[in-house]
């Protein structure tokens, strides 16, 4: 029997402050077989990202590593500096997460690609390396790559940024893959095509793969192996399909009852529908244009929708579809180029000044990254009364009390008023933008993916408690995401959007269970499924796969 190309062996990680040392990681076994893909699952703060980049030393200097972390029998645990530098790149790859926040902006992806190609083939000369370059990008399926290796950044959409961010990982010709949450905040085509890319690379090249990810139909899509950590301990692992037919722990299993389905026997309405007859928002005729110096970009089309109070409507599509534009539209930061938006029977266009901040007193937003929509010198008190403050003047013991019923309404204590940001975590984050949002009783609540980074027992415990405060506040709810089983969970009603247009919208049972449209039939086929057979069969359905011979 072959030796593991990766092992982790009694793997214990520990963070130093000042005299005290916090452990997260404890005594972790775990092997990775040549040409395998194996998927590290568990919520937040179970130690996924710490123990995978641990392999390349890719952590806080106050942290300290014992055990055994094997290359092809070399414990990396031991090395120099220099020497990780030969083996980071070369023999191990990292894609991030953000790839818009690993790619630098004021470079073109050509540029990047042959600063990358040279650093670990400093024999090649400039010319060998911008054809490497154009050869990577044409590996992981981008169109047109020598020409599209002059753009920038910018240029590209999120699906292509990701593609862009793996060229750039094969470029040292690794032997593994770390790959931390690759898809995490993609729609389901985009989704869909990344993983095709990685199986592709897996085929074709013999990639091992180590897949960090809190979706578990990624993990049935895609993975060999699983291995379920959970506050630093490896609780079970097994094969995909076996974990997910027969789970062992009890917490494994927890984090499988999580997992938001696409139920074909879910009909009923999940809103109140208390005042149905009654619009809170009414959007007619939309169109939203934006204009560069070179051109015009029509990027929302002719879009009507109805929000009611008590109701929720998912408004769905992949990136680019118009989704969030819509949303800045409704709160006045897309350029409207045409139409009405009425908010309580008051057409918010025709709004100006005192009048018009009056009026968007009645909206509450959720925004998708609850990190960058808390200010971080504020404490959590400071940030959910401040609307209190501003708007109703609310100050003092009064303001306190306020706040402290709004922290309890998303189920925190209310003694956490004194708390930072940074000292929650991101389902307590995301909980407490929710306070935030509500505080002023808002006629409508605008959530853009707020559950689209969060893990799938937080993201089921955030579902939840938008459902019963919509039930307490009675608020109209527009829910923009990409995930369909979210929708099929919180949505009575879903409006599907494809290039700025309204292709189809319905009722839930409508549009999940007997859609009419292709485009939506294509997003309900590519949202992967927690069930290894049902992924299997998909992806034999696809072949070939997405990365071109």
């Amino acid at each position: 029997m072959t030796a593991p190309l990766l092992s982790f062996r009694d793997l214990t990680i520990a963070f130093r402050r000042g005299k005290t040392s916090t452990t997260v990681v404890h005594g972790v076994d775990i092997d990775v077989e040549r040409g395998e893909i194996v998927a590290l699952v568990g919520e937040s703060g179970s130690g996924k990202t710490v123990t995978a980049l641990s392999a390349v030393r890719l952590l806080p200097p106050t942290a300290v590593v014992d055990g055994h972390i094997l290359l092809d029998g070399v414990d990396l645990v031991g090395l120099d500096e220099a020497a990780l530098r030969r083996i980071r790149g070369k023999r191990i790859a990292v894609i991030f997460q953000d790839p818009s926040g690993a790619l630098d902006p004021v470079f073109t992806v050509g540029a990047q690609l042959v600063e990358t190609v040279r650093a670990h083939h400093p024999d090649l000369s400039g010319a060998a390396a911008k054809e490497r370059a154009v050869e990577l990008l044409e590996l992981v399926g981008i169109p047109q790559p020598a020409l599209r290796v002059k753009d920038y950044p910018h240029q590209f959409s999120g699906g292509q940024c990701q593609r862009i961010m793996i060229a750039m990982a094969l470029a040292g010709e690794p032997d593994v893959l770390i790959a931390d949450e690759p898809t995490t905040a993609l729609d389901v085509t985009v989704q869909q095509e990344i993983l095709d890319v990685v199986v592709g690379l897996r085929e074709r090249l013999g990639m091992t793969v180590l897949l960090i990810t809190h979706d578990m139909g990624v993990v049935a899509d895609v993975a060999d192996r699983v291995v379920v950590l959970r506050h630093g301990r490896v609780v079970e692992q097994a094969p995909a399909t076996r974990l997910f037919a027969d789970p062992q722990a009890d917490y494994t299993r927890m984090l499988l009852a999580a997992v938001p389905r696409v139920d074909s026997e879910n009909t009923e309405s999940t809103g109140t529908q208390a005042a149905a007859g009654t619009p809170v928002l009414e959007i007619a005729d939309l169109e939203v244009t934006y204009t560069t110096r070179r051109r015009t970009v029509p990027a929302v089309r002719g879009v009507d929708l109805g929000i009611a109070a008590g109701e929720i409507v998912g408004l769905v599509g992949e990136s680019g579809s118009g989704k969030s534009t819509i949303g800045r539209a409704v709160i006045g930061l897309a350029p409207v180029t045409a139409g009405r938006i009425v908010l309580g029977g008051t057409d918010l266009l025709g709004l100006r000044g005192a009048a018009l901040r009056a009026a968007r007193r009645g909206i509450g937003t959720v925004f998708q990254n609850p990190a960058a929509a808390l200010n971080p010198r504020y404490t959590v008190g400071q940030s959910i009364g401040e609307p209190l403050l501003v708007h109703e003047g609310v100050r003092g013991r009064r303001l306190e009390e306020r706040v402290g019923d709004l922290l309890e309404a998303v189920r925190l204590p209310a003694n956490w008023a004194a708390r930072y940001p940074h000292e929650l975590s991101g389902g307590q984050r995301q909980r407490v933008a929710i306070a935030r949002a509500v505080s002023l009783r808002p006629r409508l609540l605008l959530a853009d993916e707020p559950t689209s980074a969060l893990d799938v027992s937080v993201q089921a415990t955030v579902l939840e408690l938008l459902a019963d405060l919509q039930d307490q506040f009675a608020f109209g709810c527009l829910f923009i995401t990409h995930d369909l089983a979210v929708v099929d969970q919180l949505c009575d009603r879903v409006v599907v959007l494809h290039q700025g247009r309204i292709v189809e919208q319905g009722t839930r049972d409508e549009i999940l269970r007997h859609p009419t449209d292709s485009y939506t039939r294509t997003l309900l086929a590519s949202a992967p499924v927690a069930d290894p057979a049902v992924q299997r069969e998909r992806r034999a359905a696809r072949r070939p796969a997405a990365i071109p011979a």
